[in-house]
């Protein structure tokens, strides 16, 4: 419900902080999280407030947090401009980022520590006072804002931008895997897609018609944006790769319980906020392109180093760091460098009054990106892992004499499954980095779109 809102909310609250402001959109996100939050804590507490309630709760929650980050990124933008904007950017990302190093340490010390004052429906409650001390220091800074270009609101093609945000929470729908473990796409795969492309399509056909559609042509036609754009879906695919694959890795071959290959993740989760200011202050000094590409291309150094990993690899160092750690956290710190000169190039293409517009679609395309990558990594992983297992052990008459040997097969399997995907992780890597080396202008030059 979560992401479904998300992805439906990002290029409505894009296209309408341009017209609004950005800081009273900014407000109604925070609303709507505060009243998702509250719809969210209160699921089984009545008759009516079951599983559905709690579905819609967390799709408001979504529909307020597809406008936060964006936003956010919108009004570094307008406050700063050239250096400065990709330091201010890198820093907005790196804190972004640092929520998923938090967040779930945060959760989870606050339901254990308030087991008697509602456990986990606590941490939602706590998130309206959150929600009011945030939109208080932001309406109270506003006068620092310098107000973007206003455009009419007769420019914004609301339906365009409705077909959009439906024809997307489609597609997030038949691309999610329910049942992993059996399926890599929905149990609704085919209706939702279908759906999706009908309504984007009329989405397509409606912006063309247009004199004044949803996103400028002239951004479309830009081959910057059509770079930045498909490199983040190839970032967030191979994103999407360390954070379901790794804590799996740890659970499966390298026998860690549900906290161990949790903490696994850990030095990765800290090198992207580190990379992520990082790349802002490098970009302001370097240039989008070489720090974007660097980036990029550590991220897949890492994977292939990763592509090797062994059953004892967690007992291998280098020094006194693990040297899976070490690859992690070069992973992680290589996505980081790429956010910042990413979302400053598509910027740099455009005018004050499309900021929220294009950080929208920014953020939508590595989301995007995670989704494909989900969906794909699941039904590649569901092939490779049937298809390396499919030995003669498993059709053994005495197959109990043989357990230990099948527990021996199953986590080979799940090795030889996972070296194979960090290594195309590693290619998909590349493969940004070539997209991003060729779209990519030498030097940023103001925005005319």
């Amino acid at each position: 419900g979560f992401l479904a809102g998300y992805v439906v909310a990002m290029p409505l609250l894009g296209a309408y902080s341009d017209v609004r402001g950005r800081v009273p959109v900014y407000a109604v996100c925070m609303g709507a999280f505060a009243l998702g939050s509250a719809m969210t804590a209160t699921a089984g507490l009545w008759d009516f407030a079951g599983l559905p309630w709690l579905i819609a709760g967390r799709f408001v929650q979504g529909l307020g947090g597809g406008g936060l980050v964006p936003l956010s990124l919108a009004l570094a933008a307008d406050l700063y401009h050239d250096r400065p904007r990709t330091v201010a950017l890198g820093s907005v990302a790196a804190l972004q980022e640092a929520g998923s190093v938090f967040g779930p340490l945060y959760g989870a010390s606050l339901a254990a520590a308030a087991a008697g004052a509602g456990g986990w429906r606590f941490v939602f409650w706590l998130n309206l006072p959150l929600a009011t001390v945030c939109t208080a220091g932001l309406v109270l800074g506003a006068r620092r804002v310098k107000a973007a270009e206003p455009t009419p609101a007769s420019s914004i093609d609301w339906p365009s931008a409705t077909l959009l945000g439906a024809g997307l929470g489609l597609l997030v729908l038949a691309l999610y895997p329910d049942d992993p473990q059996h399926r890599a796409t929905n149990a609704l795969f085919l209706p939702a897609a279908f759906a999706a492309v009908v309504v984007l399509g009329v989405y397509g056909w409606r912006q063309l018609r247009r004199l004044e559609p949803l996103i400028p042509r002239d951004l479309l036609r830009s081959r910057a944006f059509a770079g930045a754009t498909a490199a983040n879906v190839l970032i967030g695919a191979a994103l999407m790769v360390t954070l379901v694959d790794v804590p799996l890795l740890g659970r499966l071959v390298f026998n860690l319980d549900e906290l161990g290959s949790g903490l696994l993740l850990t030095q990765f989760l800290v090198g992207v906020p580190v990379g992520a200011l990082a790349g802002g202050l490098l970009a302001g000094r370097l240039g989008d392109r070489p720090t974007a590409a660097a980036g990029i291309v550590l991220s897949a150094i890492a994977f292939v180093q990763m592509s090797g990993w062994r059953a004892d690899e967690l007992s291998l160092h280098v020094g006194p760091l693990r040297q899976a750690d070490i690859a992690l956290g070069l992973c992680g710190l290589g996505f980081g460098l790429v956010i910042a000169p990413l979302t400053a190039s598509v910027l740099a293409l455009t005018r004050g009054q499309f900021h929220g517009l294009a950080t929208s679609l920014v953020v939508l395309a590595r989301t995007m990106g995670m989704l494909v990558g989900l969906s794909a990594l699941t039904a590649f992983g569901l092939h490779r892992f049937h298809q390396i297992l499919g030995t003669p052990v498993l059709t053994d008459p005495d197959l109990r004499a043989r357990v230990k040997h099948l527990e021996q097969l199953v986590a080979a399997a799940f090795l030889q499954e996972y070296r194979e995907i960090f290594l195309i992780a590693a290619a998909v890597c590349l493969l940004a980095a070539v997209v991003i080396a060729l779209s990519l202008p030498p030097r940023r030059t103001s925005g005319d779109i």
